[in-house]
């Protein structure tokens, strides 16, 4: 019985770390830039876009497509970073815990 309310206060333990990330995440931005810093955009480590900045010397009508492809590759870029900031917090959530192969965080 002893190792099972172990298991418990140590499931509770994760559930409050898992919260606090998921809160730290959604306050954490990333940038992501492209055409030289051009475009540039800012997520949420989650993915949220939060802005879009692009230099007036882009702005031709008859550029849009570059344009429309450079902020495509700026937020890929961006989302990227957000993706590694994620796996970071969560590898160094998960350290010593033993999870099953294939089981998935809530992320």
């Amino acid at each position: 019985m002893m190792d099972f309310m172990g298991l418990m206060k140590q499931a509770q333990q994760f559930q409050a770390k898992m919260a606090e990330a998921q809160l730290e995440l959604e306050n954490t931005e990333v940038e992501g830039e492209a055409g030289g810093g051009l475009v540039k955009v800012r997520l949420t480590a989650k993915g949220a876009l939060k802005a879009i900045s692009i230099d007036p010397s882009l702005v031709k009508p008859e550029e849009k497509e570059i344009l429309e492809d450079l902020i495509v590759t700026a937020h890929m870029q961006a989302r990227t970073k957000a993706d590694e900031v994620m796996a970071e917090k969560m590898k160094a959530m998960t350290g010593g815990l033993q999870l099953p192969a294939g089981f998935k965080l809530p992320f």
